[in-house]
């Protein structure tokens, strides 16, 4: 059997927190805009509709129609080697964890990103927006990420990261201006 890969990336631009790679698995020939109605780029849908269709993909998950990873690399990684190569990597263990044979598997990815060179692949810019399954990998991406940066605002209360994210909001800069960074901030990026 051949599978479908879907790839995209959530949180390149934060101020902290890391950044994350969803890859999305299905078999050739699987429906993924019928399998998850109003599937969409991430960015295009509210946080609410986003955690309903992560919970659409948990499930399928648990049938076995599906499979997906999100990787993550940390801040100290995007200040050490810079944001392309964090996202390189994350890709490369994403895509090598759901297919180890890349001759069983076509990926499909947004923009720029690219998968290691021994992979059947196509690039697709606006690609979360118009290709279902990689809108699937935006959202499995950005879920999972504003999970931890929840997380995270446990750990570093006074920084409102359950609010923003890590995103540069006027409220972030304000508090980085009193507090100065934490542990998780990108200071390449600050």
């Amino acid at each position: 059997m051949r599978f479908m890969l879907g790839v995209d990336e959530a949180g390149r631009g934060p101020l902290a927190g890391p950044v994350s790679v969803g890859v999305v698995a299905v078999s050739e020939g699987f429906d993924v805009a019928l399998e998850f109605p109003g599937v969409a780029d991430s960015k295009k849908l509210s946080e609410k509709k986003r955690e309903k269709i992560f919970e659409m993909l948990e499930a399928c998950v648990a049938k076995g129609d599906t499979r997906f990873v999100v990787e993550f690399e940390s801040a100290e990684t995007i200040d050490r080697e810079g944001i392309v190569p964090a996202v390189r990597r994350a890709l490369a263990r994403g895509v090598i964890t759901l297919a180890p044979d890349p001759t069983l598997v076509k990926i499909q990815l947004d923009g720029a990103l690219r998968a290691p060179p021994e992979y059947a692949q196509e690039t697709i810019i606006h690609g979360d927006a118009l290709i279902p399954i990689i809108s699937l990998a935006s959202i499995a991406a950005k879920v999972l990420r504003d999970r931890l940066m929840v997380e995270f605002a446990a750990q570093y209360p006074e920084y409102g990261f359950e609010k923003h994210k890590g995103y540069g909001t006027k409220a972030h800069y304000d508090i980085l201006a009193k507090c100065g960074p934490c542990a998780i901030h990108r200071r390449s990026f600050l």
